[in-house]
């Protein structure tokens, strides 16, 4: 198969989809790898790096497009690569369908097949996602602790205090992958953290597991509610795989938080978990709604593209190498891989995505 990895033109993404080792491996199973020239600079991989493992490099994010089988990415594609795509063409990257409508018409009307990292499952989990939930979680408490800095518009709360003075209070909604990995950060630092979830059984297994100064809160309305007035930083960790996230805290309990308060939406690219959020860059990061500092990032892991390339790619290589043999077989036999599929040939084979839009939903080998 012929494999284009582009390079990311979303703003402020570093990462890249393939690294060197990964394009070795795609050529030496028979594969053409082209690369776009300085696709991997920002993560550390020169383009000498890609042609010694026998890659050909292109010069232009239009030339991968139309000459790749496959397109390998790890955001999804923005506007001005919508024309670019082919029917029949397989991009496999994460997508966020059901927080976009745009981007859900325009890879339906392109007959691309679409296959999305972030819905497929393996042994109970989501295996591509995971990597990418372990440095978001861990980057909303780097990224809330700096916002917290009165500089930055925060309260001007160390995140650790000192001896004399209190920790500053850290609430985590949602004790799934970012939220255990954003605790156990904001522990480190020596904050006093509370992990909110619905999940007892979830709550049982962090209380046994996470360090002392963390403990767990069953999510009610009313424990949310006076848990969100006294807290200091807000991280939203929550996850329907697949669907548009729930808006588990409005503007009205916004304005029960004390001015100066951080909020860190992880779940922005699919939504947001807070009523007040809208996605948001890593060039203009925050912004403020009574008196309340959001940061709503879409692409947090971006900011530190030398590890989460390698963490990502170190995921998503076997199961490129399986759809460049030929993505229905490889559908057909791994039934997680195949839940991957959120749109084949312009129908909709996602559920949560079709419901999100009230869109149709074909079983993808119907499609």
């Amino acid at each position: 198969m012929i494999i284009g990895v582009p390079k990311e033109i979303k703003n402020n993404e570093s990462r890249v989809a393939v690294t060197p080792a990964g394009a070795k491996e795609m050529v030496k199973r028979g594969h053409q790898v082209f690369i776009q020239q300085s696709a991997g600079s920002a993560s550390g991989f020169a383009d000498a790096e890609y042609e010694a493992a026998g890659a050909t490099l292109l010069p232009t994010i239009g030339d991968v497009y139309a000459c790749s089988e496959m397109i390998v990415k790890v955001k999804e594609p923005i506007a001005e690569e919508y024309p670019l795509v082919r029917p029949e063409q397989l991009l496999f990257t994460y997508f966020h369908f059901a927080s976009d409508r745009e981007l859900t018409q325009a890879m339906t009307d392109s007959g691309a097949i679409c296959l999305a990292y972030e819905t497929v499952t393996g042994h109970g989990t989501l295996p591509l996602l995971v990597p990418m939930s372990e440095v978001a979680g861990r980057m909303a408490v780097q990224e809330g602790a700096r916002f917290l800095e009165k500089p930055q518009g925060g309260k001007g709360r160390l995140l650790g205090g000192v001896p004399g003075v209190k920790p500053a209070r850290v609430l985590i909604i949602g004790g799934g992958v970012v939220g255990s990995n954003a605790a156990l950060i904001a522990a480190g630092m020596g904050a006093d953290v509370v992990i909110a979830d619905i999940s007892l059984p979830r709550l049982r297994q962090l209380d046994e597991t996470m360090p002392r100064n963390v403990k767990t809160l069953f999510a009610s309305a009313y424990n949310m509610e006076k848990e969100l007035s006294r807290s200091d930083l807000v991280i939203g960790a929550v996850l329907v795989p697949g669907a548009k996230a729930p808006k588990l805290v409005t503007r009205d309990n916004l304005r029960r938080m004390k001015r100066g308060t951080v909020i860190v939406d992880v779940a922005i690219d699919q939504g947001g978990c807070f009523e007040t959020s809208h996605p948001t860059t890593h060039s203009e990061p925050t912004y403020e709604v009574d008196g309340i500092i959001h940061y709503c990032v879409a692409n947090i892991p971006g900011a530190v593209p030398q590890t989460s390339t390698l963490a990502l790619t170190n995921a998503t290589l076997p199961y490129a190498l399986a759809l460049a043999d030929g993505w229905e077989d490889a559908c057909r036999r791994s039934p997680g891989l195949a839940d991957g599929l959120n749109i084949v040939r312009g129908k909709v084979t996602c559920r949560p995505v079709a419901e999100a839009f009230g869109l149709p939903y074909e079983p993808w080998d119907k499609a």
